[in-house]
């Protein structure tokens, strides 16, 4: 009861902030087709006490909510930018201004952050680096400086300093309990939001928050993408320094390069710009279907470009994971779309898990159609694949369709990088740019060589199964004659007798079971010779 009544002050509190800057105006106004969760906010457009004046200010619905989000302190900027992913739950206008939020904060007290580094590091700041700036960018998270290192040559080499802000983990903890209540309270009074999941939508939040607050996981995630895309022509992870990285504090390479934002500056450097934006997207959709693992926060303050147009991007703070059913999920959806197969594509949907069995796929299959068939009359530039698959969440809900976190961070990041693709490139054609990747995903996932190697995998995964048997049967054999005592339960004769019987034969059936595996790949192997 405590609990609950803290947390509601706490959002009443916060809810006062946002109509003080009239960031919930156009909620206000609005009287039709808001869904749920948007309508539950409503009330809270007006809470305003009667001595409290509205903040002056002469800015658009965008930043108005960034003013109030930067006031309200660094869980609540986070929290606009998740809810900037939900369109399904607070409306495409809503999510469309809570979209241009970017992560900004006044820095922290250069004493406060050499107190940090020094405390982390267990070293002072003197010895660890030969000099060491002014904060030169500050967010919610933490602060970035810039500083020098001296080589054992006796040279010096540029680094970025990334450092936590203090307190920041006990004022996020805070927040998101209050979070995790409101969801809660949300699925209970307003039913028609359970299918949203607003309370997975808090605990995906959370998760990723956690993950930010130890840089020490951002280095391991810089680390894991720079090996897997090692061999990746134009795309380039920096370097971390390991020995000058600790859980609240990151020493990475200075990147010397053109920030993305700066399209000017890239076309004066005489740079391709078509040919960066389809590097761009093919890239994020590489890391997406072949790794499965894929830069969540790629807007163009986090990207920068070298001189031979090679993309760096930096802050890896949020990271998105598809495991394998939703990396095929995502490559077959989106090249169902490029073939107009709509069939497939709603196939794919059941398949996955992701639409109940219940419904008709036929019927799914037109409502599919629906959003893919009026992209088609589209120029390239007015074709979003991020919104097309925001679409797709919205027109779920009349199929019952529960929706996915890491889909909807997978939407929100596509609808990011084709910003950027076509800031550099107005006239970009999303679709002709994603196809070859979507393709080549294709073959290598679902081709004849893919086949095999499940077939391969599969009679590995039975063989290793069978080899298992002989001890599997002595266990039970153990287990049996350990329970066949007069108190205990007594198993008929023949029955144990069978048991013995089946242990014998275990080494003669593993090994028969072996070359049937082996003479099955031999034989799937010759119809792809011949």
């Amino acid at each position: 009861m405590i609990r609950g009544l803290r947390h509601f002050l706490r959002l009443v509190s916060a809810a006062r902030v946002m109509a003080r800057h009239d960031a919930l105006f156009e909620l206000d106004l609005a009287k039709d087709n808001l869904p749920p969760a948007a309508l539950a906010l409503r009330p809270l457009a007006k809470l305003r006490l009667p001595f409290e004046r509205k903040v002056e200010t002469s800015g658009d619905m965008a930043e108005r909510l960034s003013a109030a989000l930067a006031e309200l302190g660094p869980s609540y900027i986070k929290l606009g930018q998740f809810l900037a992913t939900r369109p399904d739950m607070i409306g495409p206008e809503l999510a469309g201004d809570l979209g241009c939020l970017r992560d900004q904060l006044p820095p922290f007290e250069q004493e406060e952050a050499v107190r940090i580094i020094e405390d982390q590091l267990g070293a002072p700041i003197g010895t660890l680096y030969e000099s060491f700036s002014e904060p030169i960018a500050a967010a919610s998270i933490a602060q970035v400086h810039k500083a020098t290192l001296k080589n054992e040559d006796g040279s010096t080499r540029e680094v970025a300093v990334k450092v936590l802000r203090p307190d920041v983990e006990a004022r996020f903890q805070r927040d998101l309990d209050a979070f995790f209540w409101a969801a809660e309270k949300l699925e209970t009074l307003v039913p028609e939001t359970r299918r949203l999941r607003p309370r997975a939508g808090v605990e995906t939040l959370a998760n990723s928050v956690e993950l930010e607050m130890d840089l020490r996981l951002e280095a391991a995630a810089m680390s894991e993408m720079a090996e897997n895309t090692a061999d990746d022509p134009g795309f380039r992870v920096p370097e971390v320094e390991w020995n000058r990285t600790a859980r609240h504090v990151l020493t990475l390479e200075w990147i010397d390069a053109v920030p993305a934002s700066d399209v000017e500056a890239l076309k004066a450097a005489g740079h391709d710009m078509k040919r960066l934006g389809n590097r761009v997207i093919q890239n994020f959709l590489l890391h997406a279907t072949r790794d499965g693992f894929f830069h969540a926060d790629m807007h163009q303050g986090n990207l920068f470009v070298d001189g031979d147009g090679t993309l760096i991007p930096v802050d890896f703070g949020i990271m998105g994971r598809l495991d394998d059913r939703s990396r095929r999920f995502l490559a077959e959806i989106l090249y169902g779309f490029v073939k107009r197969d709509y069939q497939r594509v709603a196939e794919v949907h059941f398949e996955a898990g992701y639409v109940p069995p219940h419904k008709d796929v036929a019927t799914f299959a037109q409502a599919l159609r629906s959003i893919g068939e009026p992209i088609f009359g589209k120029e390239a530039k007015d074709v979003s694949m991020g919104k097309l698959l925001a679409q797709l969440f919205l027109v779920t809900e009349q199929f019952d369709m529960t929706m996915r976190p890491e889909l909807i961070l997978l939407q929100k990041t596509m609808v990011v990088v084709e910003g950027v693709a076509r800031s550099f490139d107005p006239e970009h054609n999303i679709w002709e740019a994603s196809e070859p990747i979507l393709a080549d995903w294709m073959m290598r996932r679902i081709g004849p060589e893919a086949r095999l190697q499940e077939a391969a995998d599969g009679a590995m995964a039975l063989g290793r199964s069978l080899s298992q048997l002989p001890e599997l049967l002595a266990r039970a054999e153990r287990t049996l004659d350990a329970t066949g005592n007069p108190e205990g339960m007594r198993l008929h004769p023949e029955s144990l007798k069978a048991i013995r019987e089946a242990e014998n034969e275990g080494g003669r059936g593993t090994r028969t079971a072996l070359w049937l595996g082996a003479l099955s790949l031999l034989g799937l192997l010759l119809l792809q010779i011949f």
